[in-house]
């Protein structure tokens, strides 16, 4: 084979190596605003259903305008998207936070549901994590990694 020829190969594997480097690193950043966009969703789903607890009646089971007694039902800690935990302070930190069923223990009109995704999220050492903050007529979120 002549020069130009292995030199022609070699430039080729560098071009296929670089492109294989790309799509892998568009892949993940994907995978991460994916999972953040379903862990999100869920949250959205969980306040629902926390404040469908809020407006209903004692006598129905419900908190009759408070979120005391409040749980996570089991199915919903947990689900492909990630893990999901109530509580009743303003949670901080990009730490892992596991799933729980624990009920709000006391009178509360805030409550705060955290999401932890299954991929790594923008510090690139914790995973994807999200706030919802819950009222009685609002549903505010708050990426926290």
């Amino acid at each position: 084979m002549g020069t130009q020829q292995l030199l022609l190969i070699v430039l080729g594997v560098v071009i296929v190596g670089v492109a294989i480097a790309v799509g892998i690193t568009l892949f993940k950043s994907n995978a991460e605003a994916t999972n953040r966009d379903q862990v999100i969703s869920d949250l959205e789903n969980l306040g629902s259903v926390a404040q469908k607890y809020y407006r209903k009646p004692t006598s129905f089971g419900g908190g009759e305008g408070d979120f005391a007694n409040f749980s996570l039902p089991p199915l919903d800690t947990g689900n492909g998207n990630g893990s999901y935990s109530l509580s009743a302070s303003q949670p901080s930190g990009t730490g892992y936070v596991a799933g729980s069923v624990a009920p709000i223990s006391g009178s509360q009109q805030v409550i705060y549901i955290v999401g932890c995704g299954n991929e790594l999220g923008n510090n690139g050492t914790d995973p994807v994590k999200a706030m919802l903050r819950v009222t009685a007529d609002s549903l505010d979120i708050s990426v926290m990694n």
